[in-house]
């Protein structure tokens, strides 16, 4: 259950074709049929996403201009007035859709609750209507810190109705990692939850909202609306504090749509990067709508009988695109569940699968490693016989995973959709179409059609076939980012300058290295900077490395990733510490606990070494190629002649 190299997944040949009967009745039969969408939107970029902006959104107002790309900014649908939460309720509401399943929602101890497209409506309605006499108004920023129960999508489409941008941190950071955020967005408000329950416990959310506004130390925050979900008893702060079930039933269940320019900003979704502080990823209205609409209907093949269920977290952009947006935009019935598999209820996903009769599973390689260790036992006790589709995210699949999830998931009937994409594109640009596509064991396949990849060097010139090198993409699309939020600066820097515009064309390079063989077939190999995948979740090392220091025995710390079989990658940490201090497994706890304190449990590392001095440079920079290979237990390989001092790797190796 390793993770994918290159050795091994160049030794990968297998070749799935979709299954004939699947193919027949598919919204994109054959590769001819994706190969001439692509070759369309490839000839003419704007023509494409314009004819689809206009077959398949409602539009209060058709745009002036389809694409303004000014390098590396770009508006899409300038002019044109929409809103997605008009396209994700209202529009359906005059069809037969009006009583169909919106949101199916599975709580950890075992509630449920099933919203129609018509009880969605009122209750985003009457949530938008809450928003405004707490005195929020279109352009200001609204924190979401909550559990996955179904207030979170409606607070989100509730936001977006109102043109209140939205930033959903996720539940499992810390109330030092919630402040950052919320000072950053300058949120006005914030929406929680008394608590969450995961893996048969409680997570005390307002608990941290409370810490993270303790003192003023958010002041543009005015108000916190707190939905009662594990009645815990938690103490409202008067004047500041307020229940949602308090609000939200007696307010009006008719709420306008606001008109929303394309262009105006959705959510700020905040994402690790190289420094301490997070990006804050902006994205706009109407290509952001339009590209999860598309991305979603036609990579999942949707139909209208699907029971469709994505296992992230609302918060995070695959919750936010392919929970909320893009399955309501297009009248899907989507699932959501509170709960993961836990040692108490190892089954409990195949249990969710069997009692609603999914068709459509789109979950992490990690979860899979996890099936996979458990064994068959759990899926094979269960009826999973509604699955038609099988979908991945996060990070790259090792091919020994993806063949047990088609066969012991899939029952080797169900077409794999291995997706890549990030927080910055918004939605899928790498992916098979499960009805055209013929997947190989590991690999993404193909871009989306309107998404011009290349595998460049350092130059941004192209490598060859099979040949190691950074994966960009040449053109803009839609649900790109905008920028970082108040850093434009860094939104340069980030994306668009690692490697230089060749003949005048920007590459945006997504910090992942790749190959493409011979076939055309995309090979993603991981993260080339210093941004681990920590169970598909995106962690700095310099945010960690920055926790570290801030504890008082810390002097330096170097924070690399390991393999795991399971999460992909976890934390390892080097540690050097203050004279007065001395190393002991006591101190590594407390370390440890420190990280979760600063950034949350997801941050923790799942080792710490401490050492006299770290590796470096003569310039002081440190050799962090050194560090991967010391905590994976591997010979140190590479060029010491540049280390200022040779001497630490041999203490380094024998305090292994």
């Amino acid at each position: 259950m390793s993770q994918p190299t290159i050795e091994s997944i160049l030794n990968e040949k297998r070749l799935f074709e979709p299954p004939a009967d699947f193919a027949a009745d598919a919204r994109i039969k054959s590769m001819a049929e994706y190969q001439a969408l692509y070759d369309k939107a490839a000839a003419d970029p704007a023509g494409f996403w314009a004819e689809l902006a206009e077959q398949e959104l409602h539009w209060f107002k058709k745009w002036d201009t389809v694409l303004d790309w000014q390098p590396p900014f770009a508006k899409w649908f300038s002019g044109g007035k929409l809103n997605i939460s008009y396209n994700c309720l209202d529009r359906h509401l005059t069809t037969w859709r009006r009583n169909k399943a919106a949101l199916i929602w599975e709580g950890e101890p075992g509630d449920s609750r099933t919203l129609t497209y018509a009880e969605l409506h009122r209750e985003v309605c009457q949530m938008a209507n809450v928003l405004k006499d707490l005195g929020v108004k279109k352009g200001d920023r609204v924190g979401l810190y909550m559990p996955m129960i179904p207030e979170a999508a409606i607070a989100m489409l509730a936001c977006a109705r109102i043109g209140a941008p939205h930033t959903v941190v996720f539940g499992g950071f810390s109330a030092d990692a919630l402040r950052d955020r919320l000072n950053d967005a300058e949120a006005k408000l914030v929406i929680t939850a008394d608590g969450g329950f995961r893996k048969d416990k409680v997570i005390p959310l307002k608990a941290a909202v409370d810490q993270a506004l303790e003192n003023n130390a958010v002041p543009s925050v005015e108000n916190v609306l707190v939905v009662e979900r594990t009645k815990s008893g938690v103490p409202m702060v008067a004047g500041r504090d307020h229940w949602w079930h308090d609000l939200q039933p007696t307010a009006s269940g008719n709420c306008p749509a606001e008109e929303m320019d394309a262009e105006d900003m959705l959510f700020i979704l905040y994402t690790s990067g190289t420094t301490g502080k997070p990006k804050g990823v902006v994205h706009t209205t109407g290509g952001y709508n339009l590209y999860t609409h598309m991305t979603f209907q036609w990579t999942f093949d949707h139909k209208d009988t699907d029971v469709y269920w994505c296992t992230a977290d609302v918060g995070w952009i695959t919750g936010h695109s392919y929970i909320v947006y893009g399955p309501l935009s297009n009248g899907a019935t989507s699932l959501m569940y509170e709960g993961v598999p836990r040692p108490s209820n190892p089954g409990c996903f195949w249990d969710v699968v069997e009692k609603y009769g999914v068709n459509i599973f789109y979950t992490a390689p990690t979860a899979i490693r996890a099936f996979m260790k458990m064994g068959e036992a759990e899926p094979k006790a269960r009826d999973l016989s509604s699955l038609r589709i099988l979908g991945t995210v996060g990070e790259p699949i090792n091919p020994e995973a993806w063949v047990w999830y088609q066969q012991v998931i899939g029952g080797g009937n169900c077409p794999i959709v291995d997706t890549w994409w990030q927080t910055e594109t918004g939605g899928f640009m790498l992916t098979p179409l499960p009805g055209a596509t013929p997947t190989k064991p590991g690999s993404a396949t193909k871009p989306f059609p309107g998404i011009i990849a290349d595998v460049v060097d350092l130059d941004g010139n192209p490598v060859g076939d099979n040949e190691g090198g950074y994966l960009v993409i040449k053109h803009p699309w839609p649900s790109m980012m905008r920028t970082v939020y108040g850093n434009e600066e860094r939104f340069r820097r980030t994306y668009w300058e690692h490697i230089p515009p060749k003949d005048g064309q920007y590459l945006y390079f997504a910090g992942d290295g790749a190959r493409r063989d011979e076939d055309g077939y995309f090979w993603v190999m991981g993260r080339v900077d210093d941004v681990l995948s920590v169970s598909g979740h995106r962690l700095g090392t310099m945010e960690i490395e920055s926790a570290l220091v801030s504890h008082p025995a810390v002097a330096e710390a170097a924070v690399v990733g390991r393999k795991n079989e399971i999460t992909g990658e976890e934390v390892f940490a080097f540690v050097t510490l203050e004279s007065h201090h001395q190393p002991s497994d006591e101190l590594k706890d407390e370390l440890k606990q420190h990280v979760i304190k600063e950034i949350g449990i997801i941050a923790r590392p799942a080792d710490i070494r401490f050492a006299d001095s770290l590796p470096k440079t003569r310039s002081g920079k440190i050799i962090r190629r050194f560090l991967r290979n010391l905590a994976s237990g591997e010979d140190i390989v590479g060029d010491a002649t540049t280390m200022e001092d040779q001497s630490v790797l041999d203490k380094l190796r024998q305090g292994a």
